[in-house]
């Protein structure tokens, strides 16, 4: 299922525990195209998700989805059980309780030192320390590579913007009325990043 991240609440069981949770405007999907072993390799099926004006589709993805709904997005999952183009695929899907995975891209933070970046705990703040306290230390010497700076050197750099799944997520509603899906937890991204849930007892099989 795809979907789009909105705000964050909390919900409370049946026995009045609460547990922080993120609402997402899911679906519906809609099968734009159908992948057969025999004439693509491998089984699959597109769905696309969201809408889009013409004018801001080209002219190969207004033929490829030609009789369908322009869709903002697309992407391909190996269905369950048997689709066909033009297949709609909603949040009936889920039911609460049900454990899912989450992907996203997380939210570019920009430029960062170490401290933020990796967790380092910078320099001693005593004996004269003047603006070093955030400083990396040594990053070669010591017999290390021979003195030259080894791969993966944890160092500043950029920071976020990288694709995030988060596992082991419980479904706690589900509004078919509105698309709205809660799930518990935290989901990477911000507000309006385009989300990817999956069953995890089928993408773990």
């Amino acid at each position: 299922m795809l979907g789009t991240k909105g705000r964050m609440t909390q919900i409370f069981d049946e026995k009045g525990v609460v547990s922080a949770a993120t609402v997402i405007t899911a679906g519906p999907l809609t099968v734009t195209q159908v992948k057969s072993p025999e004439k693509d390799g491998y089984r699959s099926a597109q769905v696309g998700f969201g809408t889009r004006k013409e004018k801001n589709v080209n002219k190969p993805q207004q033929g490829h989805q030609k009789d369908l709904a322009l869709s903002r997005y697309m992407r391909e999952f190996s269905p369950d059980g048997e689709v066909k183009r033009g297949d709609i695929i909603d949040i009936s899907i889920f039911t609460p309780g049900d454990i899912v995975e989450v992907s996203a891209i997380s939210k570019g933070k920009g430029f960062q030192g170490v401290v933020k970046r990796h967790g380092f705990h910078g320099g001693p703040r005593s004996h004269g320390q003047k603006n070093k306290e955030r400083a990396p230390g040594s990053i070669g010497g010591g017999g290390r590579a021979g003195a030259r700076v080894i791969k993966g050197m944890r160092m500043a750099g950029r920071m976020g913007g990288d694709r995030i799944t988060v596992k082991n997520l419980r479904v706690l509603q589900v509004d078919a009325a509105s698309n709205t899906l809660v799930i518990s937890g935290a989901i990477p991204g911000k507000p309006g990043t385009l989300i990817e849930i999956r069953s995890q007892a089928n993408h773990d099989k």
